[in-house]
């Protein structure tokens, strides 16, 4: 058999992932192969992930729930997974992000990445981290999630202009990027605004930041530099950023004239004419 290799399951998340994948494909008395040809891959992917050497994607856990018949296992590990893959000083924000009520965040050079579509994500995860980036891209996309949830959080998106007219990954990638923003102008539970260059000054002129808000908790404000990240639940910073932010979505087109700049910019810089269901 290949990729066999012993693994601590108490080294990560991804380590126990692997040893329970193996333990119960064993079990059921399949191969690698065997194995792959029932949930659709390789036996070689099979081995790379009990090797620990590859990231499980949600949808492959679901159909390893449904082939080994775990009641679900696998779906409930893959987030403690994906979520290990994120750099370790982003975690704990990640964590907050999850559990928050409220989620009002600035942009001022990329799209916010609960926003982002895959192509996207992985023009700007590619930049720094090439080699991780097929596992980089499905954390981010399972950040995503929460949007799904029963219960999902209020976000309001402010973007600026930049952020659409800053070309990632291509003009194919923009342009759905952009077209996925549209598709928030009438969600009940994202609001999205950009504000224009000809908008000048404004209070978020030293960078971009997020505010969350939670049912039970004090209020977070989250900033970050180029490889940490800063949270603070001091009173005073919260009374600041929060007064800002809502000059800021002031200072912001209304989200219907924010559409109109997404499809002008779709339009004039991605050569792309939206169709009637964005107009």
């Amino acid at each position: 058999m290949v990729n066999i290799r012993n693994l601590d399951p108490s080294a990560s998340p991804l380590d126990y992932f692997g040893s329970e994948l193996r333990r119960l494909r064993e079990e059921a008395g399949l191969n690698q192969s065997q194995l792959g040809d029932v949930v659709y891959c390789t036996g070689s992917l099979i081995g790379q992930i009990e090797t620990a050497k590859k990231v499980p994607t949600r949808k492959f856990s679901e159909q390893l729930d449904a082939a080994l018949m775990t009641g679900g296992s696998f779906s409930r590990m893959v987030g403690l997974v994906l979520k290990s893959q994120l750099p370790t000083w982003f975690q704990p924000y990640a964590d907050m992000e999850a559990r928050a009520a409220y989620i009002s965040t600035y942009q001022s050079q990329l799209v916010y990445g609960l926003l982002q579509t895959r192509t996207y994500a992985r023009a700007v995860l590619s930049v720094d981290n090439p080699e991780r980036s097929d596992e980089l891209v499905e954390a981010r996309m399972d950040r995503q999630r929460i949007l799904d949830r029963e219960h999902p959080p209020v976000v309001c998106v402010v973007l600026d202009e930049s952020a659409l007219r800053r070309t990632i990954g291509g003009a194919e990638v923009m342009r759905d990027q952009l077209a996925h923003l549209l598709s928030f102008l009438n969600h009940p539970w994202v609001q999205v605004q950009i504000i224009p260059f000809d908008a000048g000054e404004h209070p978020a002129l030293l960078g971009s930041f997020t505010l969350l808000r939670f049912d039970d908790d004090p209020d977070i404000f989250y900033a970050e530099s180029y490889d940490s990240g800063h949270m603070t639940a001091n009173s005073q910073v919260i009374r600041e950023r929060s007064v800002g932010y809502a000059r800021l979505q002031a200072a912001a087109l209304s989200r219907e004239g924010s559409a109109a700049l997404i499809e002008r910019v779709m339009r004039e810089q991605y050569g792309h004419q939206p169709g009637p269901a964005m107009a």
